[in-house]
């Protein structure tokens, strides 16, 4: 297995969920593999500065994101810029970052738990 790629520290969370997790994920077998039948819709709201509301569509053995929020997520994490950037550096892990109670999840808490196996 080959180690995680991480996206560049500075990305635009917009181009991170429309275009850098979509194409990570979708082009990696091994990822792609890990997706197994999941069908799941999971928002993420970051809050601060370059902050919004981004949408990751799992269904089909593929990801999809979009700029907005979902009418019906499976999940919604709600974190902080600063914890996202940590998060994909590798710096925190989302457990870490949960007991913290930098980062709130919502919804189907068995797929908050697969969240970094599927997207990870």
């Amino acid at each position: 297995m080959s180690e995680r790629a991480h996206p560049p520290d500075d990305i635009a969370p917009e181009e991170f969920f429309t275009r850098w997790i979509v194409n990570a994920v979708n082009t990696d077998e091994h990822r792609r593999s890990r997706l197994g039948d999941t069908r799941a819709v999971i928002e993420f709201e970051l809050t601060g500065e370059q902050g919004g509301h981004f949408t990751v569509h799992i269904a089909d053995g593929q990801v999809a994101g979009e700029v907005g929020p979902s009418e019906r997520a499976d999940l919604r994490v709600c974190v902080d810029i600063t914890t996202w950037r940590a998060l994909n550096r590798g710096d925190l892990s989302a457990p870490e970052a949960l007991l913290r109670r930098r980062l709130k999840m919502a919804g189907s808490f068995l797929l908050g738990l697969k969240l970094h196996l599927i997207l990870g």
